[in-house]
């Protein structure tokens, strides 16, 4: 352990992560929750950011952690975090219940007329953004077609946006809190791939869930525009296994599912594309 007050070895859980300031602001709340024995969270952490944290937290004994964003495919998550056995679920238990009753979140309705001046998830998190709130304090915005979007956030936020989000692009709106089960989640959009590929390098498995040349994948994978598991990689050797997801950003994900061997020594790979 570090000797300079710190309960963690900060240094060391640092020295290789790509989203530094985020994953210090979670050391400071692991380390506030075990000196107060309680559980803390974070603020909303993007998809890389929270998989930096999961996977720094994951070997540590000091403190347990679940996160939650509102429903099971949220992008963005809060982070609780508490001393030992305070996040401990009993056999059968639903963890999904416990990050439920842990993560604190509040959702609120914006509904306006949006018929003639459509407005995207950007126009939504501007105008929010507008009333002096900062972006971590919000996590997914769910756009509910002409009548305006529901939002996931802190919830001390939301008297402040009742009161000052009134107006998205030209379109007056409403804005009004609403439950958590309340949010009309739609299913991800996906598509089934099955490839034959002489290894399981990222390049020969990125190209084929992507369906482009594996000469341009390579290409991309070198540039630091491949992400496996929200980590950029840039050699393109790097295998893969099942469950890795790859990202590109712009252009979607790719999960990688199960892997068989053919009689030829070649491996049969299931892809799920999420466009």
């Amino acid at each position: 352990m570090e000797t300079t007050g710190h309960l963690l070895p900060r240094s060391e859980l640092l020295q290789r992560v790509e989203h530094r300031e985020a994953i210090a602001r979670t050391l400071d709340l692991a380390e506030r929750a075990m000196k107060t024995w309680e559980v803390v969270c974070s603020d909303f952490l993007s998809p890389p950011e929270l998989a930096e944290a999961m996977a720094i937290f994951e070997p540590l004994a000091e403190v347990e952690t679940v996160a939650w964003g509102g429903y099971p495919q949220a992008e963005r998550q809060r982070l609780a975090i508490a001393p030992p056995s305070m996040l401990i679920a009993s056999p059968g238990d639903d963890p999904q219940a416990l990050a439920k009753a842990v993560v604190e979140l509040a959702a609120i309705e914006v509904r306006g007329n949006f018929l003639f001046d459509t407005a995207t998830h950007r126009d939504f998190l501007g105008s929010i953004l507008a009333t002096g709130i900062v972006r971590e304090k919000v996590g997914d915005i769910l756009a509910v077609g002409e009548q305006g979007a529901q939002i996931v956030l802190e919830p001390q936020l939301v008297p402040h946006l009742e009161m000052s989000l009134t107006q998205v692009r030209s379109v007056p709106v409403k804005t009004k809190q609403i439950s958590i089960e309340a949010l009309r989640v739609r299913p991800p959009r996906t598509k089934s791939i099955t490839t034959v590929e002489a290894s399981m390098r990222l390049d020969a498995i990125a190209s084929a869930g992507f369906s482009t040349s594996r000469s341009r994948m390579a290409g991309d994978i070198q540039t630091g525009e491949v992400k496996v598991n929200w980590k950029t990689i840039t050699q393109a050797s790097r295998p893969v296994a099942t469950g890795d997801l790859i990202a590109i950003r712009g252009r979607g994900r790719v999960q990688v599912g199960e892997v068989s061997t053919t009689k030829k020594g070649r491996y049969r790979v299931e892809l799920t594309r999420y466009l």
